[in-house]
């Protein structure tokens, strides 16, 4: 299915999550590990595909607060991919001018991780093509707590009165405010949940979920769930009828 042309059909900001890696090895008969390898190489066509198509933000989900839990030796390669990834798209974030960030808790990841993340956030800084973040050791809860913990010093600082903490304050708090909110969430693997991710960000993005496993996701795929964003109508608690009317208007 071929995307309009019109960007006004399409997202400003996808978020993926980006899930099957491990059914994916055992589909094919693969060992322990090597269905999250194989995924690696998947993110390189949609970070291209995405930025082609003028989308302002990509933000995919590599590691979350609880697959700290996973068996040791799944966390200790998940860990290795990710400074491969970082090594790795270093060069194409300079070439396509893309800024790379990364969310999330760090302070349980390497300091040598940490370092990498840090060096990369710096050296792509300025570039405006396009922002693509990588979500390590992150929960949408963990980054409300976050957010709340930052006001709340805010306020015992005397920097901000009680009485001005609403939604919008809230929403300058937590991870990617100077992102423009999610529009299109997609998920992978064929679960049916958001798993912790971006829960203040997706508030009213629209979702797409998809049987195929993330090593098997293509930008055919993504292109289809670019066309069922696009015949949605977001209507953000307004009546359909007052979406047609604004739109006559402008």
């Amino acid at each position: 299915m071929t995307v309009s042309e019109d960007s006004m059909l399409l997202p400003k900001h996808v978020a993926i999550i980006m899930d099957g890696n491990n059914r994916f090895a055992k589909k094919k008969q693969m060992q322990k590990g090597a269905g999250h390898r194989e995924g690696k190489n998947v993110l390189d066509p949609i970070v291209e595909h995405c930025r082609k198509n003028h989308i302002q933000a990509l933000t995919v989900f590599a590691f979350s607060s609880e697959n700290w839990n996973r068996p040791q030796f799944e966390v200790d390669l998940l860990m290795a991919l990710l400074e491969e990834t970082i090594h790795e798209q270093l060069p194409r974030m300079e070439k396509f001018n893309i800024a790379l960030r990364f969310i999330g808790d760090r302070s349980r990841l390497s300091d040598r991780l940490r370092e990498l993340m840090l060096q990369a956030e710096q050296r792509t800084a300025k570039f405006d093509s396009m922002t693509l973040t990588i979500a390590i050791s992150y929960g949408g809860m963990w980054d409300m707590a976050q957010a709340a913990k930052q006001i709340a010093a805010d306020v015992l600082a005397k920097k901000i009165a009680l009485e001005d903490i609403d939604a919008e304050l809230f929403g300058q708090h937590v991870c990617m405010a100077d992102l423009p909110a999610v529009d299109l969430l997609i998920r992978t693997g064929g679960d049916y949940r958001l798993s912790n991710f971006l829960l203040w960000q997706a508030a009213y993005a629209e979702l797409y979920f998809t049987p195929t496993l993330w090593p098997e996701f293509t930008v055919e795929e993504l292109d289809d769930a670019f066309a069922v964003f696009a015949g949605r109508e977001r209507r953000f608690g307004k009546t359909s009828e007052q979406i047609q009317q604004e739109k006559l208007e402008n």
